[in-house]
């Protein structure tokens, strides 16, 4: 093996471990709060949506969109489909009438804190079986994969 070829192959492996282990981990905590929560668990465009303003109420549709790689026209159907559920408001700019602001109902609020709080609760059940190595290791990996993220995000802009 030469010696550019063995950084390459460790990306590889580490690309194929995430990619194998991140969806897994994702659905195992899904199943595990769908078993918890009473309520409905609305399509997953739509829970993005709600999450998304959740973290920043007040969002328009525009900015919803590109945040969620998704296209305007879809994120407003996915708005009207809350709105008229009474998930989310829209709520018309005061300087220009023709941009809305995004804002969860109380109602939508309270679901998402419940699921927050189920998730935080069983990851947290799980993470006590790990060794203090792992912990830190995971800890450690939390920014790397924040950072993931956000050149993943950027290159799909």
């Amino acid at each position: 093996m030469s010696a550019s070829s063995a950084p390459e192959q460790r990306i590889a492996r580490v690309a194929s471990e995430l990619a194998a282990c991140l969806p897994a981990l994702h659905r195992a905590l899904e199943r595990r709060v769908a078993a918890e929560y009473p309520h409905p668990k609305p399509p997953e465009g739509q829970l993005a949506l709600l999450r998304f303003v959740a973290q920043r109420e007040g969002a328009t549709v525009r900015e919803a969109a590109e945040a969620l790689l998704m296209k305007p026209n879809n994120v407003s159907a996915l708005v009207s489909q809350l709105t008229e559920r009474g998930e989310l408001e829209r709520r018309q700019d005061a300087a220009d009438k023709r941009i809305a602001h995004l804002h969860l109902t109380e109602s939508s609020r309270q679901r998402i804190a419940e699921v927050r709080a189920l998730e935080e609760s069983h990851l947290g059940q799980a993470i006590l079986s790990l060794t203090d190595g792992e912990l830190d290791a995971l800890g450690s990996a939390v920014g790397a994969l924040k950072v993931l993220t956000r050149h993943l995000h950027a290159a799909a802009c």
